[in-house]
């Protein structure tokens, strides 16, 4: 499987978003500077964002975007779904898929797997815990910033 640059800017854009705290609005500009997105690509990822029913726009001179719904009752999972379709690993593995090969191909078994182990990781994995995820790297990188004096105490 190939996570296409939609599916990864689309969560990063959630987490950004996801991490205002009180639901405040986020205008997409502040999102793309932060992640270093294209503003333009930002927003048509944003479109299909809303479309699939994950943020909400907000207008006004405040506006921007905010979740549309709690982080923890969105997955991994469903953003990657709704940003690229299917993530089966190969097409014979795809629910709606018929597979011709299936008496003698030998690697049906593994690419199930691989596909079981896609969808488990994917849904067992929260915008919130991504959102943690995220604070606990951002602030152990500030920490790894903070200036050490001469004579201070480790």
């Amino acid at each position: 499987m190939w996570v296409s640059t939609k599916a990864q800017y689309g969560l990063r854009a959630l987490i950004e978003i996801g991490r205002r705290e009180g639901g405040v609005a986020v205008p997409l500009k502040d999102v793309a500077e932060r992640q270093g997105i294209s503003q333009h690509y930002l927003e048509q990822i944003a479109s299909n964002l809303r479309r699939s029913g994950f943020i909400k726009s907000v207008r006004g001179a405040h506006g921007g975007y905010r979740l549309a719904r709690p982080a923890p009752e969105i997955s991994a999972y469903d953003v990657v779904t709704a940003m690229e379709g299917s993530i089966a690993p190969v097409s014979c593995v795809e629910e709606d898929h018929v597979c011709d090969k299936g008496h003698v191909c030998g690697t049906v078994d593994l690419w199930q797997r691989v596909d079981t182990a896609l969808r488990d990781v994917l849904g067992a994995t929260t915008l919130a815990d991504l959102i943690a995820d995220s604070e606990r790297q951002e602030h152990a990188r500030l920490v790894q910033l903070e200036p050490t004096y001469p004579g201070a105490r480790s």
